[in-house]
């Protein structure tokens, strides 16, 4: 066992610090994380007492907040009957419920619905549902993507492989990963009004590659993990029509804007388009546990099931997991049951008024808010150490990455912890406070 620093008081930390990877962290971790005991609420509890506000929803997950009771006892009552039974020639009651709510709020078309375990394996499962399509088509050399730069739909090998190849977390694995074909990111604004000419270098692209390309596959009007960029509704509506004459499979990926994040339930409803496929995770469970759909038309999964292997050719441990769909159904009828469009207009109202400082700091490129997400992008990489010391002498939590401070907060955030949540960002732009 490594030597663990001094502050590490806590065996469990020891522990941590000896033996446990972090996300994109080294082994043992350069800076320590934060030990959390509890959550409650939009706040994180720390095991020395103190609570920070989660400005990050656990990754854009936990939509509720933490500890939420009508969650809790649904995951109580479906330990008490099963925690997880196998998927293959066995089924229960969790999967055709959610199944059932899923139907009801996701755009019309899509009625084929396979639960996968996490948003990576979502992706991977979109990716080899386009692959068996054009397979059992007869166009087998339609086996390429074109994805787009700023791009991000996960860290297994196909979903890196559609993530941006240059600017993205994979580069180390660029030359290994098939290789897809990149557009330039759209490059029209959600509140100027559209160019057409937007569409011109991806128009392109598909011209010139149509024959080879099985679909494409876009994050709804907002690029998440590769920037944070925001973009016209017209561009995706553009995209249907453009995949749409010359026959190509449309891939949503709604992992981060799903239920609710941009202001509709599903980011693609502003540009009125419907995908072949669509994929689902973080926030399907309300933070609690790790669950991802990826849905598709009839049309795909009956061309699947004409196809040489006759099946969906995936089929994860976890698939279907009853304790996630539980917990995923009674999350959705959480959302629904409150006024969750008031909320995120209420969050979008206190993150345009309280992130507009920093826009005129020499050290910023740019305030950027839409729906509950806001970002204040740097003109250089945030110092992570010191952003995160700042923000928790502010009794914040954020996770700021490359040039970008950003929230994604969960939606029953008050306009005072919004406000807060505002404050620490920008002390992190300006380079005060901690």
């Amino acid at each position: 066992m490594t030597a663990e620093p001094a502050h590490l008081a806590s065996p469990w930390q020891a522990i941590d610090h000896a033996h446990l990877w972090h996300p994109y962290t080294s082994l043992p971790a350069a800076v320590a994380p934060l030990p959390v005991v509890g959550a409650e609420g939009c706040e994180l509890i720390l095991a020395d007492g103190r609570r920070l506000i989660d400005a990050m929803a656990s990754w854009w997950s936990a939509i509720h907040g933490y500890n939420q009771p009508a969650l809790n006892d649904a995951a109580q009552a479906q330990l008490a009957r099963m925690s997880h039974v196998m998927f293959g020639g066995l089924t229960h009651p969790a999967a055709a419920g959610l199944a059932e709510r899923l139907l009801r709020i996701v755009p019309a078309g899509l009625e084929s619905i396979f639960l996968a375990d996490s948003g990576s394996v979502a992706v991977e499962v979109a990716i080899k549902a386009a692959m068996q399509y054009w397979q059992a088509a007869g166009q087998p050399q339609r086996r390429r993507l074109l994805a787009f730069r700023h791009g991000y739909h996960g860290d297994t090998c196909w979903a890196m492989s559609v993530s941006d190849p240059a600017n993205g977390m994979h580069r180390l694995y660029a030359d290994m990963l098939p290789q897809q074909r990149f557009a330039p990111a759209p490059q029209c604004p959600p509140d100027a009004p559209f160019e057409p000419a937007a569409l011109e270098p991806v128009a392109a692209l598909i011209e010139q590659e149509a024959d080879e390309l099985a679909g494409v596959i876009i994050e709804p009007l907002v690029q998440g993990a590769g920037g944070m960029r925001f973009y016209h509704p017209a561009f995706l509506a553009g995209l249907r029509r453009l995949c749409d004459a010359h026959g190509l499979l449309l891939i949503c990926d709604e992992i981060a804007t799903g239920f609710g994040r941009t202001g509709t339930l599903f980011a693609c409803e502003q540009a009125g388009i419907t995908p072949d496929i669509l994929c689902l995770g973080k926030a399907l469970t309300g933070g609690y546990l790790t669950l991802a759909a990826t849905l598709t038309t009839r049309a795909v999964s009956a061309r699947l099931n004409g196809g040489e292997a006759g099946v969906l050719m995936h089929g994860p441990t976890f698939m279907a997991n009853p304790l996630a769909c539980t917990i995923a159904s009674a999350s959705i009828d959480l959302l629904l049951a409150g006024d969750w469009q008031a909320r995120v207009r209420r969050l979008e109202t206190g993150l345009r008024a309280g992130l507009a400082p920093a826009a005129a700091l020499p050290s910023v490129r740019e305030v950027r808010v839409f729906g509950a997400i806001g970002v204040i992008e740097m003109q250089a990489p945030v110092d992570m150490a010191r952003a995160t010391a700042i923000a928790t002498a502010a009794g914040v939590w954020l996770r700021p990455f490359g040039r970008l401070i950003y929230t994604m907060p969960p939606y029953p955030l008050t306009p005072v912890q919004t406000e807060r949540v505002c404050e620490a960002m920008c002390a992190i732009a300006s380079g005060t406070g901690g």
